[in-house]
């Protein structure tokens, strides 16, 4: 499946497994998002997001996404969105 990149994670928060993304495009609930990283690589659907601790249905470029996340991430894995 063509995928392009969309940001890299910046945090990650083990407590309540949500990493936060800073974004180079637009993301919204409901799309696919590939995370590549050293250490990590897997497929998931966004279910859920915030921005400024408020939970939002869509993202713009420049936004940073707290997202909840299948599994552990790292700062600079990139994300990439699942056509």
């Amino acid at each position: 499946m063509p995928e392009h990149e969309i940001g890299k994670f910046t945090h990650y928060f083990a407590h309540v497994s949500v990493g936060v993304i800073d974004l180079t495009e637009g993301l919204k609930v409901g799309d696919t998002i590939h995370v590549k990283g050293a250490h990590d690589d897997f497929t998931q659907a966004v279910e859920s997001m915030q921005v400024d601790h408020k939970d939002v249905a869509e993202a713009k470029t420049g936004d940073q996404v707290g997202l909840k996340v299948a599994a552990r991430v790292h700062p600079h894995d990139r994300v990439f969105k699942v056509a």
